[in-house]
């Protein structure tokens, strides 16, 4: 069994060193089991390389291309790829236990705009002072929060406290 490509991408040409190769035409069509010297002569005769396609078949398979219109279009593809690619950040609302009504429904718009974009929301509840006697105060605030949201989230985290805050994470169902 010949050994797979080691240098980055197939091989092409004088690097495909086996006695025999299945062939593949320009056109796609499939010319049979031939030595790997016939196939690239036939690639070179009309004017195109050799390729490598499937390394580990027996006999491997080879397809008869422009190598360099075959490197430019997995550039392309890879490119696309990685341009659909979205990364999920965590965006961070910080509230406190004893939160204004406005204040609740502008930090509450905005969280459903960052679930709406893809994001994690981590609710961060800051206790100050005497607040840490009441962190029941604070668990009814993340609780409200968990219900508004309720719709278009799933909690990924359930509220826990990390020193002198409580934290959960909410992600998008």
């Amino acid at each position: 069994m010949p050994a797979a490509p080691n240098r980055d991408g197939p091989r092409v040409n004088e690097d495909i060193r086996v006695p025999q190769v299945r062939l593949i035409d320009q056109d796609g069509e499939m010319l049979g089991v031939m030595t790997a010297r016939d196939a690239i002569q036939r690639a070179y005769s009309v004017g195109l390389d050799l390729l490598e396609i499937s390394p580990n078949a027996d006999p491997p398979v080879c397809k008869i291309l422009d190598f360099g219109k075959f490197k430019y279009e997995q550039q392309k593809k890879k490119n696309e790829a990685k341009k659909r690619q979205k990364v999920i950040e965590i965006k961070e609302i910080k509230v406190r236990p004893n939160i204004d009504e406005n204040d609740y429904q502008v930090k509450l718009r905005a969280m459903k705009s960052f679930i709406e974009e893809g994001d994690k929301v981590k609710v961060t509840l800051r206790f100050r002072g005497r607040e840490m006697a009441h962190q029941d105060i604070g668990v009814k605030v993340l609780e409200r929060i968990r219900g508004d949201m309720d719709f278009a989230t799933k909690v990924e985290q359930m509220p826990k406290m990390e020193n002198r805050q409580m934290v959960m994470v909410l992600t998008a169902k």
